[in-house]
């Protein structure tokens, strides 16, 4: 038996951003670029660990809102469309670089990535990603878990329980539509926790969950083994996951983690901005202005303005050799915690936005690569495994009551509740309980009256998504994220009105489930 285990899970989650009342998008790229970098990268490292005999275990969450635009036809049509752009760009670049050797053959590489994108997405998983996710958890190998229903920050619901019922029960039926079965974990959004959720969670079916380190350390009583052990709630027995700081620092940092390495490729050096602007004019979209294009010509190399072209033989020796450092960092880590764990082996639960590799971090699903296949060749002190499979190994647990928190800037809801944001809470709330005056007032509605009262959930859930008021905090796209957030209040709120006065606009009504047509199974007496 090994000392100890490692939990690797990844968070793969986007907001809704689905427009087709325009040709094309910009906040649309979002996907396309975590598709391209870290979902078909993924999948392709999932696909040569299993070719290679490697026994690897990775637990990822996969949002229903991510879910609901990778199984979209028409967002998987405007993906190839945005593919065959890149191509297009890629093969005028094969031709400008053609002497400039050090970059044609990044060129090259662009060239390759693309054409290997679409072959992978059109063939291989007929433009759906869900479908390669599926077969790795069918497998046993890839532990898929759910998370809310829109990524709603559930300790900031507290005033109407609900909202945060329906947001958990939501998220456990679409992971069931697209994925065959109930899960068993999820993935708090933001790992935002507050007491009551566990109850809510048991009660949706939910076995286990994550959290930040000091929900975990802050619990009553002090846990024994900390965050290297499942903590079970007393009241509702559900198992609580805590992040090992140590493992999950050296990673997403980019200050002090691997990610920061000067040969790594540069993340914000793109041609999108780099080049002239009349020859990147056919392949930006039609409003004309630069924007990211995912093709990187330079190395971060240093704190220096003049960067160094990319070396991708350089940059995959360093991703080997950071995989063996973490791994190396891993056993003395389980051989330290071995005295102080009374015969049980250690459990590292090293949690990381899935978009960090790949998308963010280039080198990242060849990092993930790296390590799996030295965990299971090169030692026997460590292994990866499931928080199912640990809790079946290793049923004694400590039981204690986890307190309120969530990760992002000092832990405790303020990146979501802030100057910049707040504004948004008295709307959620009354909009909420708007909600729940209109299930119990329709306890059976049918036909065009049901249409209205299930698409007004979706507003409701849409409205509450976190990224919105993280985007305000952040000061990345904010017009867009305040002008969503107005959206899905002001078509709420037409459809509470239009229910109220018996008077629904069937046309209006068709444009907005067009528009937001996320959950088609929604049922809104989930509120009553």
């Amino acid at each position: 038996m090994p000392l100890g285990y490692l939990a690797l899970v990844l968070h793969a989650h986007l907001p809704f951003v689905r427009h087709p009342e325009y040709n094309d998008f910009l906040e649309e790229d979002w996907l396309y670029e975590a598709i391209t970098e870290t979902y078909i990268p993924l999948l392709d490292v999932f696909e040569g660990l299993d070719r290679d005999g490697v026994d690897w275990r990775v637990t990822m969450s996969v949002s229903p809102t991510l879910a609901a635009m990778l199984s979209d036809e028409l967002l998987q049509q405007r993906y190839l469309n945005r593919l065959d752009n890149l191509l297009s760009l890629t093969t005028k670049e094969l031709e400008r670089t053609r002497w400039e050797p050090e970059f044609h053959v990044l060129a090259q590489m662009y060239h390759s990535r693309f054409s290997r994108c679409r072959e992978v997405f059109t063939r291989q998983y007929d433009c759906n990603l869900l479908r390669g996710f599926r077969r790795f958890y069918e497998a046993g190998r890839l532990e898929l878990i759910t998370c809310g229903a829109t990524h709603g920050y559930l300790p900031l619901m507290v005033q109407n329980g609900a909202s945060q019922r329906v947001q958990i029960e939501i998220g456990c039926r679409e992971f069931e539509r697209h994925f065959g079965r109930r899960p068993q974990g999820i993935w708090l959004p933001e790992c935002g926790y507050a007491p009551g959720v566990d109850e809510l969670l048991r009660q949706s079916g939910i076995r286990y969950f994550f959290m930040d380190t000091h929900g975990i350390l802050f619990a009553e009583p002090r846990p024994r083994y900390g965050v290297y052990a499942p903590l079970v709630c007393p009241k509702s027995g559900v198992a609580a996951l805590g992040r090992d700081t140590e493992s999950s620092k050296q990673v997403w940092s980019a200050v002090e983690g691997y990610p920061g390495d000067f040969s790594y490729r540069d993340f914000y050096r793109d041609v999108g901005f780099d080049l002239d602007y009349d020859y990147l004019k056919p392949h930006l979209h039609q409003i004309g202005i630069r924007s990211l294009l995912g093709i990187k010509y330079y190395k971060i190399t240093g704190k220096t303005d003049h960067k160094l072209p990319y070396n991708p033989e350089e940059a995959l020796a360093r991703a080997a050799e950071h995989a063996g450092n973490f791994l190396f960092n891993r056993e003395k880590q389980v051989e330290w915690l071995s005295g102080s764990m009374d015969g049980r082996p250690a459990l590292i639960v090293a949690p990381y936005d899935a978009e960090l590799f790949g998308h963010w971090w280039f080198e990242g699903p060849d990092w993930i690569n790296f390590l799996l296949r030295k965990i299971h060749f090169d030692q026997e002190t460590i292994k990866t495994i499931t928080i199912p499979e640990y809790l079946e190994r290793h049923p004694r647990v400590q039981i204690a009551q986890p307190t309120m928190s969530s990760w992002g800037y000092k832990g405790y809801n303020e990146v979501w509740l802030e100057g910049s944001n707040d504004w948004i809470y008295r709307h959620l709330h009354e909009i909420a309980e708007r909600m729940v005056e209109l299930a119990k007032e329709y306890p059976q509605a049918e036909g065009l009256t049901r249409r209205a009262l299930n698409q007004a959930v979706r507003e409701l859930l849409l409205a509450q998504s976190s990224d919105w008021a993280f985007i305000m905090k952040t000061g990345t796209m904010v017009d867009y994220a305040r002008e969503r957030t107005k959206v899905h209040l002001l078509n709420f709120l037409h459809l509470y009105d239009s229910l109220n006065k018996h008077e629904i606009d069937e046309g209006w009504l068709c444009e907005i489930e067009r528009r937001h047509n996320l959950f088609p199974d929604v049922d809104y007496r989930m509120y009553a």
